[in-house]
């Protein structure tokens, strides 16, 4: 009985250890199955954390799809098996379509993943891309034979940033139903979280992009500014002003290098620059804009390529201002040369024993007129010095500028009478008796102007000296209207306080309206076929910085075939 007892109760301990171990198997396996399940979750985790390590790394320097999707596609062996990793990239001329071969399969094998991914594209974006243009690149391990399986099952990742798909990611496999939807979710999640890091980053390079281009918009130099993949990062209107792209809203450097009519060979300059880390000035180059010199510089980093800058160096005004001096050369020979070659035949006419006493007086007279021009050249020339070093002074003095006006009247009087031109003046009636300004500067703009409009206008014409008084906010047409004169201003003069308005008026040839706005500057003349002598172009400008010097304005208005007004404004207290 005892011993039936015994095996009884060992009977109940080796239930009782039986079932303990087999719970401690279980739950033994339950930790097992909780810890491989921990381990790939951690080992997804590690793998998304490593993508988004490299590509915070690297998108310091580029924002480019492909480099996006090279990041990820390096890091698939660690989640993914797979024959073939493909992506698309979409741009606006062409489809760009990669494949790295992990594994060999048949070309048949890569154009079956290629018109998946082009169909799944074009139901997501619901647009045909079947026909569009592909650039294909293939590499990894060589293809195999068509006798390879054929495609067994894949998967598609869009990479949409900023809510536009810019690419497609495609991992494919010969086996059937490989892929599980673990492995799908993972690679797709991080694919997300790429995306949204790089929309940020995007919206903070473009915040950035829109400063930089409102700093250069200003620029008179065009300046355009790419990435290592040729795409414009920054433009501003004088660049695209400089190859005819104002107009336009969509454009490449393709676009620009067009531009350039094959003058400057803008792409490979471009390539060289970034690969020689080399800066590339071009010859000048006629646009229909203008003249330009064309600047292509690398951007680095740290010594690492960014891209590069090309800036068109606007050179119109230079080559302007080159012109102007050759023909003030010119015209400065040309002017000395004529009186210096009197002088020299009157000197020598009068070393002869045979000229007559009357005779030698008029040769007197012809060297005093010829060194009188040369005297006026060279002091016109010393005024513009004197204007451009910042030293030229006046002398004011309460003066009556109706007296300088009448005696500016008496000395051209013989001159207007020789050429057969009437010479009168209109002054208004409330004009002071003293006004402050400088005389002597005053009256040679009076010469000046008085002169020329008599040289410009032909026989039994006429010239007249004009004066009033403007009082700030009036209307100068009514003013000129009361004080009964008529004049070719037709336009009021905003925005001027009290002043004397001086005017020269003849009934002349006239000025072209594309000549008006030119006249004030140094050594320009007016062409003219009526007079053959057009003189050196100081004056008017030597006029402009006097007026100026006393706070007023200087201004010509014309009608061709009718005549020209010149006026000038002195500034006075009422």
């Amino acid at each position: 009985m005892i011993v039936e007892i015994l095996i009884a109760i060992i009977g109940i301990i080796f239930v009782i250890v039986a079932i303990a171990e087999f719970s401690v198997f279980q739950k033994n396996k339950k930790l097992e199955s909780d810890l491989a399940k921990r381990e790939e979750e951690v080992k997804h985790k590690m793998y998304e954390i490593s993508i988004l390590n490299e590509l915070s790394d690297k998108m310091g320097y580029s924002l480019g799809v492909q480099n996006v999707i090279e990041i990820i596609k390096k890091s698939l062996p660690d989640i993914v098996d797979y024959n073939a990793v493909s992506y698309m990239m979409f741009l606006p001329e062409k489809i760009i379509f990669r494949s790295y071969i992990e594994k060999p399969v048949s070309q048949k094998f890569i154009n079956e993943v290629k018109e998946k991914m082009l169909d799944f594209i074009s139901t997501l974006s619901k647009t045909d891309l079947r026909n569009s243009k592909i650039e294909e690149t293939l590499w990894g391990t060589v293809l195999g034979e068509e006798s390879y399986e054929p495609l067994g099952s894949f998967f598609n990742i869009p990479l949409i940033i900023s809510s536009k798909v810019v690419g497609l990611l495609n991992i494919a496999d010969t086996r059937v139903g490989f892929y599980k939807e673990k492995q799908i979710a993972t690679v797709n999640g991080t694919a997300q979280q790429v995306a949204q890091a790089v929309t940020k980053l995007q919206e903070v390079v473009e915040s950035e992009k829109s400063k930089l281009n409102a700093m250069v918009a200003s620029m008179t130099d065009g300046v355009v500014m790419t990435d290592m993949d040729n795409r414009i990062l920054v433009v501003n209107p004088a660049a695209k002003k400089a190859v005819g792209l104002e107009n336009k809203s969509d454009f490449s450097i393709s676009d620009f290098a067009s531009g350039l009519n094959e003058k400057f060979d803008l792409k490979d300059k471009i390539e060289e620059s970034v690969r020689l880390e080399k800066v590339f000035l071009s010859e000048e180059i006629s646009l229909p804009s203008g003249f330009f010199q064309i600047i292509v510089s690398p951007v680095k980093d740290n010594w690492k390529a960014l891209g590069c800058v090309v800036v068109f160096r606007d050179i119109t005004h230079e080559k302007e201002v080159e012109k102007i001096k050759e023909d003030f050369t010119s015209m400065i020979v040309h002017e000395l040369r004529s009186p210096l070659d009197s002088i020299k035949k009157m000197i020598a006419l009068m070393r002869s024993s045979e000229v007559a006493k009357a005779k030698r007086e008029e040769c007197f007279q012809m060297v005093y007129s010829s060194s009188s021009e040369m005297l006026e050249l060279v002091n016109n020339l010393l005024n513009v010095a004197k204007i451009e070093a910042g030293k030229f002074e006046l002398k004011k003095q309460e003066y009556d500028i109706k007296k300088t006006i009448e005696s500016r009247v008496l000395f051209f009087d013989i001159a207007s009478k020789d050429a057969k031109v009437k010479l009168t003046s209109q002054l208004g009636k409330d004009i002071p008796d003293k006004v402050e300004f400088d005389p002597n500067t005053i009256s040679q703009v009076l010469n000046n102007l008085i002169s020329n409009a008599i040289k410009f206008t032909k026989e039994n014409g006429s010239v007249a000296i004009q004066a009033l008084l403007h009082k700030n906010g009036e209307s100068l047409k009514e003013e000129a209207k009361n004080s009964g004169i008529n004049w070719f201003i037709k336009k009021d003069i905003a925005d001027i306080p009290d002043s004397l308005v001086i005017a020269v008026t003849d009934s002349g040839i006239g000025i072209a309206e594309d000549q008006i706005d030119k006249l004030f500057n140094k050594f320009f003349q007016v062409k003219s076929a009526f007079v053959e002598k057009e003189g050196t172009g100081l004056g008017l400008a030597i006029i402009k910085s006097i007026v100026e010097s006393h706070g007023g304005v200087v201004g010509a208005e014309s009608i061709e075939g009718q005549g020209t007004t010149f006026y000038f404004t002195l500034p006075i207290n009422l």
